[in-house]
């Protein structure tokens, strides 16, 4: 286990390369995004995201979401209607998680067998870089069900050894992400979180 403090508005690019170096060896990192800290692990590598679901006690019944790098590559992973994509395009980076029909290589252990999956391009430097060779998890960092911990300090007791790297950028923004269903016509909000505001003045153009 290993802590590394960053500046999260400049962080420090040879630390965040040297995690995403142990995501692509299969470890596990706490990072911070523009809402909660996440729980990170390489999606295509099961036996880190079987470890995921092990230190947040979570059943493996209920999906994660993915961190993507840029808007750019939801192509690669979802499949999206031209009013969807639009809406991504004006939402993200932002504090949303999307959730939209999955493309094939996305694996059933991240959707939990769902044809669907959720999707984040947080506003945020370090998650930019961690995601831009594959996809992370981006589970928020708690117990399922738990209020989720805003210092570093309180993950470390929280996970202990169990996360192999925590990325220190200070306390947490103390609110989750906005959750909506794009599989739907129009799109539901699944939970609010962040930047309603916007959201809601974009489906009213949109749809």
């Amino acid at each position: 286990m290993k802590r590394v403090e960053i500046d999260p508005t400049q962080p420090d690019f040879p630390e965040i390369q040297k995690a995403q170096m142990v995501l692509k060896e299969g470890g596990l990192v706490v990072y911070p995004t523009d809402t909660l800290y996440g729980l990170g692990a390489n999606i295509f590598q099961e036996e880190a995201v079987n470890r995921v679901y092990q230190a947040k006690k979570r059943s493996p019944k209920k999906p994660l979401s993915i961190c993507i790098s840029r808007v750019q590559d939801l192509q690669r992973v979802a499949q999206l209607d031209l009013k969807s994509f639009q809406l991504a395009n004006k939402l993200l980076p932002g504090p949303y998680t999307l959730v939209v029909k999955k493309n094939p290589q996305i694996p059933d252990s991240i959707t939990a067998g769902s044809d669907k999956v959720g999707i984040r391009i947080p506003d945020h430097p370090v998650c930019r870089v961690l995601s831009m060779d594959f996809p992370i998890t981006t589970t928020s960092a708690n117990l399922s069900g738990k209020e989720a911990p805003l210092e570093v300090d309180e993950l470390i007791n929280l996970f202990q050894d169990q996360v192999d790297l925590y990325l220190d950028a200070g306390d947490a923004e103390p609110y989750p992400s906005t959750v909506i269903d794009l599989t739907t016509s129009p799109p539901t909000i699944l939970r609010k979180g962040a930047g309603m505001d916007l959201l809601n003045q974009l489906l009213d153009d949109l749809f």
